[in-house]
């Protein structure tokens, strides 16, 4: 990904938080001789080497879960908070932009046992079933709803490269960036208040 330097994020706690944050993924790699892209819900954990890894798993069906044997390279994707920034906003002349927020994962593909997909489910479901009124936990399904695990392909991804892009306004004197601010939140789309409030904590 092209990170200018003023915009490039190298704050590792910043970084996790945000995986955490954001956790529904693009998962990018060659299948098949072209590239190929999955919409899937990746988790950051750490494996028994104290490393970081990214948890997930496909549909056997995908032919990206095959590929997986061939080629274990791959590139994840999060996205962030994302807003339209008008340069009608300066008190100068200038062009319109776009400020947001975004990680790319590059990393190796391992794959999981039957076992290792079951701990993968269960980290999965625990951490979106958190806020439910009556969380469902992977240990309480029956067997015959269990059996859907079959026809999944689970893997972790072995994290070689981390590049993080926070694009906040960065480059504006502290009263265009003020004004940035204020127009967006007027804006009453949860998008560009979000990017306000990602802004305030910036500077």
């Amino acid at each position: 990904m092209y990170i200018p330097n003023l915009y490039k994020n190298e704050n590792q706690t910043e970084i996790d938080q945000f995986l955490h944050e954001n956790g529904f993924a693009i998962l990018v790699n060659q299948t098949n001789g072209k590239l190929w892209a999955t919409h899937i819900p990746l988790i950051l954990g750490t494996n028994p080497n104290d490393e970081k890894i990214l948890i997930g798993h496909i549909s056997k069906l995908n032919p990206q879960a095959e590929s997986f044997k061939q080629n274990d390279e791959v590139l994840a994707i999060f996205s962030g908070s994302h807003s339209y920034i008008s340069s009608s906003w300066y008190d100068h002349e200038n062009v319109p932009t776009w400020n947001y927020l975004a990680v790319h994962v590059y990393g190796k593909i391992r794959l999981h046992s039957f076992e290792e997909s079951v701990e993968g489910l269960k980290k999965l479901v625990n951490k979106y079933e958190a806020k439910s009124e009556k969380p469902i936990r992977i240990e309480d399904l029956s067997e015959k709803t269990m059996l859907e695990a079959r026809g999944i392909v689970s893997f972790e991804i072995e994290i070689t490269n981390i590049e993080a892009q926070k694009k906040l306004s960065q480059n504006r004197d502290d009263k265009n960036y003020k004004k940035i601010i204020s127009e967006l939140e007027k804006t009453n789309d949860s998008q560009a208040i979000a990017i306000a409030n990602e802004m305030k904590k910036n500077r």
